[in-house]
């Protein structure tokens, strides 16, 4: 009897329409809102901590256009509670992203001092990164997309980046410790707010496609954030990578990560938020999810990790629990910290998931991803492969093969 069921690899066909050249758009894109700075001499632009693709050419371009338009320009890390919320934890974030001072050409003014601005009228009080206020206005940038933990009209893009980007650690605390009632009513006035107060003069909004290629990106005037933002949200929920089944008996990822998503495991794939008393965000029903590796960009925070079921030694050692507990604490969902069942490498943790699985090999239903942004490729077994072998957004990659002949995704 094998130990492991047969897999085969499959090929999702996903809409690939994105932006060819880029640097040149991205200029063009500058072009329209640079009016809006007339008379500023010193400009900051937030840099948050999310996985974008194209970063350090996008941010580069950006700088570059308004450094030859005769402004100086300086980058603060807009990104709450990550990089362990300490100045130099943030510095390393950017790094990761290839964003320094050399790479840049420009100062990186990393603090997590903040001014507290004018609040009446709101619930909660507000502030912003003191090196951003003290310019003579900001640029904000962010991708727009699903939140991972509350469905709405705004969800994670601009709005969040005002707020809990450019509000550094302790605006971060401010709108969790509402739970989610923060996010989904708080974030918006409290975003515009930091918007009035503090200057900031102008967004630029990115959405990707399934390929986490630059499909969109899109100079704004805050005027038009909130209005723009909510059709871009509709966008960028349309390009997620779905699984190719509803309903599994066993995922495996092969690694999760912040990069990946703000909870290392996107719950706009898997559909189970990971917080208590929150229905799901999709139809996705998966009984068991292992997770083999943590991505080196996550820098060892591994918020998210409580929705795994099984992980291995592997990831275990690799996370930084002040990293992580900092996150998951900010967050004030701690379900999400929680360590699930530690197996000693992905095969082992496999194997006891088939054990609890308890049924023949032969009909499990099983997928297995790289993560859960980057789907274009992936395993299943044969059970799901029945399923799909006449969708014709799918095509098989060669034959079954043993877990142990399976490639890297």
């Amino acid at each position: 009897m094998e130990r492991f069921p047969e897999l085969i690899k499959v090929k999702q066909r996903l809409d690939d329409d994105h932006i060819a050249d880029l640097e040149t758009h991205v200029k063009k894109e500058c072009g329209k809102i640079i009016h809006l700075f007339k008379g500023d001499r010193r400009i900051a632009i937030g840099a948050g901590s999310r996985g974008i693709s194209n970063y350090a050419l996008i941010m580069k371009t950006i700088i570059k256009y308004f450094q030859d338009n005769g402004f100086e320009m300086i980058i603060v890390p807009a990104m709450g509670s990550h990089g362990g919320a300490t100045a130099e934890g943030q510095l390393e974030v950017l790094a990761s992203y290839g964003i320094t001072e050399e790479t840049m050409g420009t100062k990186i003014l990393s603090s997590m001092e903040v001014v507290e601005l004018d609040s009446s009228g709101l619930e909660n009080k507000v502030y912003v990164d003191r090196n951003a206020y003290e310019c003579d206005s900001i640029i904000i940038m962010n991708r727009i997309k699903a939140h991972t933990d509350f469905a709405g009209e705004i969800e994670s893009g601009l709005h969040k980046m005002c707020c809990i980007g450019l509000g550094k650690h302790k605006l971060a605390l401010e709108i969790h410790s509402f739970g989610g009632y923060g996010l989904d009513k708080l974030l918006v006035p409290t975003a515009q707010r930091v918007v009035r107060e503090a200057n900031i003069k102008a967004g630029f909004a990115i959405v990707e496609n399934p390929y986490h290629k630059t499909k969109i990106f899109k100079a704004l005037t805050p005027d038009e954030f909130y209005t723009e933002e909510k059709k871009l949200l509709k966008t960028a929920i349309e390009n997620i990578a779905q699984l190719p089944v509803s309903k599994l008996d066993i995922l495996c990822i092969d690694e999760m990560g912040k990069n990946i998503s703000g909870t290392g495991i996107d719950p706009n794939v898997t559909g189970d938020l990971g917080i208590r008393g929150l229905p799901p965000k999709t139809d996705a029903e998966i009984r068991i999810i292992v997770v083999d590796d943590l991505t080196e960009e996550s820098h060892g925070n591994a918020i998210g990790v409580g929705q795994a079921d099984l992980i291995t030694e592997k990831l275990y050692n690799k996370i930084n629990f002040q990293a992580t507990n900092e996150n998951v604490i900010t967050s004030a969902f701690l379900e999400r910290g929680r360590i699930p069942i530690v197996k000693k490498d992905y095969e082992e943790a496999l194997s006891t998931a088939l054990q609890v699985y308890g049924q023949k090999i032969e009909d499990v239903r099983m997928v297995r991803i790289r993560n859960t942004q980057e789907m274009s490729y992936f395993y299943v077994s044969k059970p799901v492969y029945e399923e799909i072998k006449n969708n014709k957004n799918y095509e098989a990659v060669g034959t079954f093969v043993k877990w142990e002949d399976t490639d890297k995704l």
